[in-house]
């Protein structure tokens, strides 16, 4: 129902699949990785998984702009940060949590993202790319998904055009057809 109610902030009807989920943890490595944070977690599908893998060298903290969604994350990750706010905040959300910015030295090495960017506006998709270099240590990594349909929405395709502006490589996955609907993970390298 939430996607019905607030389609531009809920991503998917269905939470992703366990074979999406791991394919988008398997892309991060984390014995080489200190700084992890997960955008829109949703229900914590990915964040589940993200949670069975974590090493005791990294840190992790997700960030859900849904209150509701917060509440039962934060239920169900009594272990974990979840932070309540927008991505276009990363960057002092980062000094909040000790993760640091590019600009004062820190940052992060990689970031998970379930976020609607296809149908997200413009203005949006931009707002939370930028804030993700402030943060983005070089040679990091954003790792996402779309669904097979969502490359036929306007919002979709400019999305795919806007992310060589912001990342050095970007790459696509095949098609996961186990997930409901089918998805591809775009792997995004500062």
């Amino acid at each position: 129902m939430a996607f019905i109610r607030k389609p531009t902030t809920m991503g998917a009807v269905l939470p992703s699949g366990e074979r999406l989920c791991r394919a988008m943890v398997d892309t991060i490595d984390l014995k080489r990785t200190t700084n992890v944070i997960e955008y829109g977690p949703g229900t914590g599908v990915v964040t589940k998984v993200m949670c069975e893998r974590l090493l005791p060298h990294n840190r992790f903290f997700a960030i859900e702009i849904e209150p509701k969604m917060v509440g039962v994350l934060r239920r169900r990750f009594p272990n974990q940060t979840i932070v309540e706010g927008s991505c276009e905040d990363v960057e002092q959300i980062c000094k909040q949590q000790g993760f640091g910015t590019l600009a004062d030295g820190g940052g992060v090495d990689a970031i998970v993202s379930g976020l609607p960017w296809a149908s997200f506006p413009e203005p949006l998709q931009r707002g939370i790319l930028s804030a993700t270099m402030k943060v983005l240590k070089p040679g990091g990594t954003l790792v996402t998904f779309g669904y097979s349909i969502g490359r036929l929405t306007p919002a979709g395709r400019r999305f795919a055009r806007l992310l060589p502006e912001y990342f050095s490589t970007v790459s696509r996955s095949r098609v996961v057809w186990q997930n409901v609907p089918p998805a591809f993970l775009l792997q995004c390298r500062r």
